[in-house]
């Protein structure tokens, strides 16, 4: 059976490929995947796999044909192969549950994720191979230049995270580590002792939610808030839930 093959197709991503180096296939702004098999579901429903928080990655891991590593992808691009993943798998239509505000109740809705569009990309904002973009806080006015997080960067700050809470089981890390990662320069320091003294001691809260604001407002990414028309009755602002029944439907 040498002559059977899996078709493949091109899946494009949001970034364009800008923030990657030249010298990455990631540049090209596209990569090839092919259709799920039998023997991919094996890695959805792999107990070890769904246990360690893994699943998802191997699983895209087997589907794209492009010798690239995923964990160099921003968490925005990774978002668009996720997408592409689940319709190559089960094709378009996903059905989930939404609270409908008219009658307050749950309620079912089936979206059409071929419809889904990218965000609009400022490429003015972009030097093509460089993941570094320079905002100014409107409360301080220091100058920070951050990244986009990319796979890599998610996993390390969960296992910083959970160090943190190994020695202080009460406190709350999430949102100063995300920015430490996040931020790579302060007023052109760009080594991690002046970042790190700065995230802990002065960054005020007003710069660092324009900062977060800033930072959603330009990453590229799929939208997944829509609009859901629901029997005549229009609904807005639904983010579409993202659990075992996006790649298991009969889950």
């Amino acid at each position: 059976m040498t002559d059977l093959k899996i078709p493949t197709e091109t899946v494009t991503l949001p970034s364009k490929g800008l923030v990657y180096p030249e010298t990455s296939l990631l540049a090209k702004g596209e990569i090839e995947m092919r259709y799920m098999s039998a023997r991919d579901e094996d890695i959805l429903t792999n107990i070890n796999f769904i246990k360690q928080g893994t699943a998802i990655d191997k699983l895209l891991k087997s589907l794209i044909i492009t010798p690239i590593d995923i964990d160099e992808l921003i968490v925005g691009d990774k978002n668009a192969v996720l997408f592409a993943a689940r319709i190559l798998g089960y094709g378009k239509d996903y059905s989930f549950k939404f609270k409908n505000e008219s009658t307050n109740k749950e309620d079912e809705y089936t979206l059409d994720l071929t419809t889904l569009k990218e965000k609009n990309l400022d490429e003015n904002l972009f030097q093509p191979g460089k993941n570094e973009f320079i905002f100014e806080l409107p409360k301080s006015s220091n100058i920070v230049t951050f990244k986009f997080l990319t796979g890599k960067d998610e996993k390390l700050i969960d296992a910083e995270i959970k160090g943190l809470q190994k020695i202080d089981a009460n406190g709350s890390f999430d949102n100063t580590t995300r920015l430490k990662h996040m931020i790579i320069a302060v007023n052109g320091k760009f080594d991690r002792v002046s970042i790190n003294d700065f995230v802990d001691n002065f960054l005020l809260a007003p710069d660092s939610r324009a900062l977060k604001k800033y930072y959603a407002e330009i990453s590229p990414d799929i939208e997944t808030t829509v609009t859901l028309d629901k029997d005549g009755y229009v609904q807005e602002g639904v983010t579409i839930p993202i659990g075992i029944s996006f790649f298991w439907p009969d889950a």
